[in-house]
């Protein structure tokens, strides 16, 4: 891809990103997929708790809280002009 893909834990709060790979296995891969974490679906950082650690996403609509390790091996493309809850 010509974009730059970076780890969904390196988006800021506010910041939004389109899933492209999820470089995780076996059960927790699944429980991932199944609470929403899919490629193409975009994700917004809501908040990040005071010591760094989880971080709260929302996705579909709700609210998500992953390790930032987790979120480490999820990754995106950054979105600039998209927004995941219109007004």
């Amino acid at each position: 891809m010509e974009n730059e893909s970076l780890p969904l834990s390196a988006l800021k709060v506010g910041e939004s990103g389109r899933i492209i790979q999820l470089n995780l296995k076996g059960t927790t891969r699944q429980r991932f997929m199944a609470m929403g974490l899919v490629r193409g679906e975009v994700v917004r950082v809501e908040r990040v708790a005071p010591l760094g650690d989880p971080v709260e996403f929302v996705v579909k609509g709700y609210h998500l809280s992953v390790r930032k390790s987790e979120a480490g091996q999820i990754f995106v493309i950054p979105c600039r002009n998209e927004s995941t809850d219109a007004p």
